[in-house]
């Protein structure tokens, strides 16, 4: 790990509020290195440059904390069950992995190939109680054995909130908790995505509003808490969320 890495990492989780020990940072400056390689032969990120992929990648998937009461929990409970649905490169899902380790972690993506990776992230790295999942999140959002069964689902994937809810929401337990990464200036896609929300069994509980440390990028940290069940014809057939959003 060089020292640059090392610093700039642990300045900005600091940032964030968040302590980060040398081995966790070992983790991931050597996640860093099997992503930036990986990247010569297949599309992961258009993100290879040290300071920019700690800031993009590594800090913003950490900036989850900013949502109320998730550093507590996330630190200090045991057994909770986290889907990171449209995982891509492992962002925020692998990181949150390393640096949170008691979470059990589905790492969920359409594209095998990025899943073929993350599982040789995940045996190079020893990582425990964390699996990969290959498909569409309309046909695993139906399947009993992944419905309602996550205490928390995240996504920092690139959808609109009421198409991205309807992928997410119907893997959260009622009471558990969906946390979309949204990009500054969303609020007026999140409130036009407030029914979805609500017809899937969700209420916004909180947005969290920020700048990303030792960057120009502004973020909005959605929270969603499932106070019912999601209905039974929910999510609609494969394509149907992103062509027609709940309105």
């Amino acid at each position: 790990m060089t020292e640059n890495f090392k610093l700039k990492l642990i300045e900005g989780c600091k940032k964030l509020g968040l302590e980060l020990d040398e081995l966790k940072a070992e983790k991931l400056y050597r996640y860093y290195e099997l992503v930036v390689e990986k990247n010569k032969f297949m599309n992961l990120t258009a993100i290879t440059e040290e300071d920019e992929f700690i800031s993009k990648h590594f800090v913003d998937s950490l900036s989850i904390i900013k949502a109320p009461n998730l550093k507590d929990e996330l630190t200090q409970a045991k057994g909770i069950k986290l889907i990171d649905v449209g995982t891509g490169a492992g962002f925020p899902g692998m990181v949150l992995k390393i640096v949170f380790p008691s979470l059990k972690i589905t790492l969920f993506d359409s594209l095998k190939k990025r899943l073929n990776f993350l599982d040789e992230v995940i045996a190079e790295l020893r990582l425990k109680d964390i699996e990969t999942l290959h498909g569409r999140a309309e046909d695993y959002g139906n399947n009993k054995l992944y419905r309602e069964k996550y205490d928390i689902c995240v996504s920092r994937a690139v959808a609109n909130m009421s198409a991205l809810s309807e992928y997410c929401l119907p893997f959260v337990k009622p009471d558990g908790l969906f946390v979309a990464y949204k990009s500054g200036g969303s609020h007026s896609e999140i409130r036009d995505a407030s029914k979805a929300i609500k017809i899937l069994g969700g209420n916004i509980e909180d947005i969290q509003d920020f700048m990303l440390p030792d960057s120009d990028i502004e973020r909005s940290m959605v929270s969603v808490r499932k106070i019912k069940k999601t209905p039974a014809q929910y999510p609609r057939k494969a394509g149907t969320p992103a062509k027609e959003p709940i309105k």
